[in-house]
């Protein structure tokens, strides 16, 4: 699926880079800490080794927004490349990811709340109805128009790095290192503390190949795509790892674990609670710009699938402001329903469950992601230009995806397959009403 040449093109390089940041420099950073401390400072072997990947990742989704410019990102990749069953099927897992993804960044807004409101962490149903409510004011703004969604998604982007760049700069001199011993405390071994470790922190990186999805709206799409998707991973990744260490050499382990506002904590311990509603109010306006990009996802994936008539057609009805109401509506109404199944345990709880999930219906799309631009070249006929580097990059990235889905465990694993299964029904569906009606166009 093309946009048409006349459709005009709302999302610049700044718009695109922002995306991209500000889809991963969101709820991961500001809650995993807390995930992490219960394996101790081993967890930054799994930060380096998944910012690794991650650049992989980017490096591949770069080179494929120069192959297509079609709108969908990971979805127009596959169904060019491995046909209309494979092109589904990643839909369908990444539809499944970007709003299970909303509930898990919703919920993380909501834990930093209640640092300045109590009360949304003390009852359940009030952290329900913050996070919930969060959701729905952005729906409403991404419905109004894709060019409303950028310039939010720039605006918070700027202000969610200002909070977490003070902390970095200023907190290396509250570091401890006695805090950095024992280096792994989760009775695990090494290897598969490393492992789980960076099937959590995967979560923070979800969302590198946000600027390839709505590449329909992106202006010169084949240069500004793949500057925005590198530039924008690896600002994400310095964030990530200076942070994580700041946190884990300021507060021990076992005070970090299981609290809903991890940095807020750490904050409070450099500069007292004055400190700790600095961070959460940055925290709070960084969870509501990733759900905000994550809310205009959920609309753009299914549109293209839709408009390959692949998803239903109600997916790819436009309004008067040329958004896809009814994705967005539908994904806000799942990504509610998993909040709402989940609001009984602690936020912290819902969050590890939720990234989990959303993180390894994210992960199959990567895998063949990895392997994709061969198949495409290979449709296309192109044989001359299968360079050593594109080889190297797909093994890597494939590699790397295969790995951070064995690190994910057997529950999530179970779950997140039984997901992407249930669409099965829906796509014989469409193929069956698709072939019908071309058997009556026929006779």
């Amino acid at each position: 699926m093309t946009t048409s040449a006349d459709t005009p093109r709302a999302l610049g390089f700044w718009m695109c880079t922002a995306l991209v940041v500000g889809n991963m420099i969101g709820s991961g950073i500001f809650l995993l800490p807390s995930s992490l401390a219960a394996f101790g400072p081993i967890s930054m072997a799994g930060w380096v080794l998944t910012a690794g990947g991650a650049i992989v990742l980017a490096l591949i989704f770069g080179r494929l927004a120069r192959l297509s410019s079609d709108t969908g990102g990971p979805y127009a990749y596959a169904r060019e490349g491995f046909g209309d069953f494979a092109g589904f099927m990643i839909a369908w897992g990444y539809w499944i990811a970007l709003w299970s993804g909303n509930a898990a960044v919703a919920v993380a807004f909501a834990g930093y709340l209640s640092v300045m409101i109590p009360a949304v962490g003390e009852s359940a149903l009030a952290g329900l109805v913050a996070a919930l409510g969060s959701m729905w004011l952005l729906t409403w703004i991404n419905v109004r128009g894709v060019r409303e969604a950028g310039i939010i998604q720039v605006v918070t982007t700027v202000m969610k790095l200002a909070p977490l760049l003070v902390l970095i700069v200023l907190g290396f001199a509250y570091v401890d290192s006695a805090n950095f011993r024992p280096v792994n405390v989760s009775g695990m071994s090494n290897i598969s503390a490393i492992s789980t470790c960076a099937a959590l922190t995967l979560w923070a990186f979800v969302g590198l190949e946000s600027a390839t999805v709505p590449a329909g709206e992106a202006k010169d799409p084949k240069r500004t795509i793949p500057r925005a998707t590198i530039v924008g991973t690896c600002v994400a990744a310095l964030v990530y790892i200076a942070t994580t260490y700041v946190a884990l050499g300021v507060v021990p382990s076992s005070l970090l674990a299981g609290t809903n506002a991890p940095l807020a904590d750490v904050a409070a311990v450099m500069w007292g609670f004055g400190g700790a509603v600095f961070i959460a109010v940055g925290a709070c306006i960084s969870t509501f710009g990733t759900l905000n990009g994550f809310v205009l996802l959920t609309g753009q994936v299914p549109l293209g699938a839709a408009r390959d008539g692949l998803f239903p057609a109600q997916f790819a009805r436009l309004s008067r402001t040329g958004t896809p109401v009814f994705g967005l509506i539908v994904s806000s109404l799942l990504a509610s329903a998993l909040v709402a199944m989940n609001y009984t345990r602690s936020l912290a709880e819902q969050f590890e469950f939720i990234i989990l999930l959303a993180t390894l219906s994210t992960l199959i799309p990567y895998l063949l992601c990895a392997l994709v631009e061969i198949m495409i070249r290979a449709r296309r006929g192109d044989y001359t230009r299968l360079s050593p580097n594109t080889l190297i990059l797909a093994a890597l990235g494939f590699a790397y995806s295969l790995w951070a889905i064995l690190g994910a465990g057997k529950d999530v694993v179970f779950w997140g397959v039984l997901l992407l299964l249930a669409g099965l029904p829906i796509h014989v569906w469409l193929r069956w009403q698709s072939g019908n009606a071309h058997a009556r166009e026929e006779t």
